[in-house]
């Protein structure tokens, strides 16, 4: 007799939200109660120093999808290994309540993202690899296969969501790339257009934002390269056209609108950990018994809910992630 045995992170098949609600966003609008969320204030990564009402904004409408050249890929097909232990969080929420510091502190960014042109756009992928390519993001996309997943994203200030991500494994890049055997890291690197992005003409913040991970979390099976959310191609807000998602870390660590892909075996310094490194480091993993310099990271409050939930270690993914730590000594892994 097969028995299978459900990760932790997976609803039973009664628990989850019907295809028909996820599909019609004005029949989930009704039935979804819009709590408010209360962020701790202070300078942290990803969150303006304010209290925030996370409602939903009027949001930017994404353009037909006839107009936009990756159009064809959605809606992906999902991957029914990848599920939810809580219902999608709702688009409109999801879309309007982001953090892109590359236009500024505001968590009201969406209208202003809508700015950055996505096309052209290229692709690098350099350094320890058998050969240097600078790629077309169409032509990237013509190479992929790609995929529909849900997963949860936990923000370092206390709040999260449930999303539907389009896009491809990391690693399908990674194989792409070819590194060599001496290549321990990955480098990833944004935009840098303060004429474009006027957040980054704030002096203070190291432009443009890096971040990186080890091959071995690069080319682990949740790490994932979106594209997409919510059956549409990616706003701009959200960070098309390429965006890194890694669920067991907090949120900073996804760095959007990615243009360059360095293989090295030097450790990337990223964006926030060389703003704040005793409170930003570069591991970032999700672990509610290591608080924030400043709170507490046990619970979290889940975008358009009126109750606290509480926080599971690595966000729920510690049977898949956790072995990728367990020989590493001396590390903060956690902050």
């Amino acid at each position: 007799m097969l028995i299978k045995l459900r990760k932790r992170w997976e609803l039973k098949e009664n628990q989850t939200t019907s295809e028909s609600v996820y599909l019609n966003r004005r029949s989930f609008l009704k039935k979804a109660a819009l709590g408010s969320v209360v962020l701790s204030s202070g300078m942290v990564a990803g969150c303006e120093e304010q209290s925030a009402e996370a409602t939903a904004a009027t949001p930017v409408k994404t353009p037909l999808s006839s107009l936009d050249p990756s159009a064809k890929y959605y809606p992906a097909t999902r991957n029914e290994s990848y599920k939810l232990d809580r219902e999608l969080s709702l688009e409109e929420l999801a879309t309007t309540y982001n953090n892109y510091y590359e236009f500024g502190s505001s968590k009201n960014i969406h209208a202003k993202a809508q700015s950055l042109s996505i096309r052209p756009w290229s692709i690098v992928i350099d350094g320890m690899v058998e050969k240097e390519m600078n790629l077309d993001i169409d032509d990237l996309f013509s190479k992929i296969e790609f995929e529909e997943r849900l997963y949860r994203h936990r923000c370092v200030e206390a709040w999260s969501m449930a999303v539907p991500w389009t896009g491809f494994p990391l690693r399908k890049l990674v194989e792409l790339a070819q590194p060599l055997s001496s290549a321990k890291y990955l480098r990833m690197e944004t935009f840098n257009l303060p004429d474009v992005a006027t957040g980054q003409k704030a002096h203070w913040y190291p432009w443009p934002y890096i971040e990186g991970l080890t091959i071995e979390e690069a080319t682990h099976d949740l790490a994932f390269i979106a594209t997409g959310i919510y059956g549409k191609p990616m706003p701009k807000q959200n960070g098309a056209p390429l965006r890194l998602v890694t669920p067991w870390k907090y949120g900073f660590k996804s760095t959007k609108a990615i243009i360059k892909f360095t293989f090295t075996d030097k450790r990337p310094v990223s964006f926030w950990e060389e703003i704040q490194g005793s409170e930003y480091g570069f591991w970032a993993n999700v672990n509610p018994e290591v608080p924030h310099a400043r709170w507490s990271q046990a619970t979290e409050q889940p975008l358009g809910k009126s109750e606290r939930v509480p926080t599971l270690p690595f966000n729920g993914y510690a049977d898949e992630v956790a072995d990728l730590y367990k020989s590493i000594k001396g590390e903060r892994l956690f902050t």
